[in-house]
């Protein structure tokens, strides 16, 4: 999709959208069974590997608890290996109003900034105490995806980070079609980048770790809920805990097509608000490709932001946070996967 800069503002003022995917009842599931609030924990008493699927990261991106609900409610359980099911921000869940959900995404601050030991350590917010009691269980799983949804409309995105050992696995889980290799975020470290996620594949304790951050689509939108389930199977078929067989028989519709093609989006730089001012020159969704470079896309506090190369790609545009610090957006080369 190619788009052109359009000439009329579109502020950090934008209207609120509607707000569609009800707040799953999760009260049944809350106490878990390892005796962390939100944390379930199954053991097949076979070897494999320690697999983990967490969601409500941010207390205000449901799609995930949705999944989380469904597998448990389904009763599915590791044929091999081990399976950790995680509610990670039930505080800032408590607290979700779909009419201001922007309220619930944190109590204190970002949980998906907080995992290096000396953040969880320090111990000084709800967030870092919370990373704190989900840390051994963080620790211990070879295989993390984490589930996310995003401030505007937008097809979902998979990111892998930086080591080539998860594009591969989203390379062969065919969905989504938009796969993101970024670094990750400058104000912090996201739980999919934690220990062992983190290293490169050269070092021997990365050699089976996978992790992957998926973000199903606009918090209030019904098809986000499908997407998080479809990343699930998936995920959980290729770590080889469930078979594809035992998955399409207790969780039937799950899966979605798969993606008709699949595009490695490269970040190479965010672009950082500098003030509650900043906007952007169009209601960009993501996914915009702009053909030349220094093409305007946005005004910083009165400086242009533009388009740094040919054929860029816009990654999760949102002005909706903005202030002096927070990423509204990166920018993006694309290649086809084949």
């Amino acid at each position: 999709m190619n788009a052109a800069a359009e000439t009329h503002s579109h502020n950090a003022a934008v209207p609120p959208l509607t707000f569609e995917l009800p707040a799953p009842d999760i009260a049944a599931w809350r106490a878990g069974n390892t005796g962390t609030e939100g944390v379930w924990h199954f053991d097949s008493g076979r070897p494999g590997r320690h697999v983990m699927i967490s969601a409500l990261v941010h207390g205000n991106e449901l799609c995930g608890a949705w999944a989380l609900k469904g597998l448990l409610e389904a009763g599915v359980r590791p044929q091999e290996g081990t399976l950790t099911l995680a509610f990670c921000n039930l505080e800032a869940f408590d607290r979700f109003d779909a009419s201001s959900h922007d309220a619930s995404r944190f109590t204190d601050e970002d949980l998906n900034r907080q995992w290096l030991d000396e953040r969880i350590d320090a111990g000084d917010t709800a967030e870092r105490r919370r990373a704190a009691a989900l840390r051994p269980f963080v620790a211990r799983a070879d295989w993390l995806l984490d589930i996310h949804s995003m401030h505007e409309p937008s097809a979902p995105l998979l990111l892998t980070g930086i080591q080539p050992r998860n594009l591969d696995l989203a390379r062969a889980m065919r969905s989504p079609e938009h796969i993101v290799v970024d670094a990750g975020h400058k104000d912090g470290v996201r739980m999919r980048d934690y220990g062992r996620f983190g290293l490169p594949d050269s070092e021997g304790e990365a050699t089976d770790t996978r992790s992957l951050l998926v973000e199903c689509g606009f918090h209030g939108d019904p098809a986000s809920r499908a997407v998080a389930q479809d990343q699930c199977v998936r995920f959980l078929e290729q770590s080889g805990v469930i078979s594809a067989e035992a998955l399409a028989q207790q969780l039937p519709g799950w899966r979605l097509p798969d993606a008709p093609r699949q595009w490695a989006l490269e970040v190479t730089g965010p672009v950082v608000a500098t003030s509650s001012a900043f906007k952007f020159v169009a209601p960009y969704t993501g996914l915009e490709v702009f053909e030349k470079a220094g093409t305007v896309i946005g005004d910083n506090d009165g400086v242009p932001v533009t388009t740094p190369y040919d054929d860029c790609v816009l990654v999760m545009p949102s002005a909706r946070q903005a202030r002096a610090g927070v990423t509204v957006v990166r920018f993006a080369r694309r290649k086809a996967l084949t």
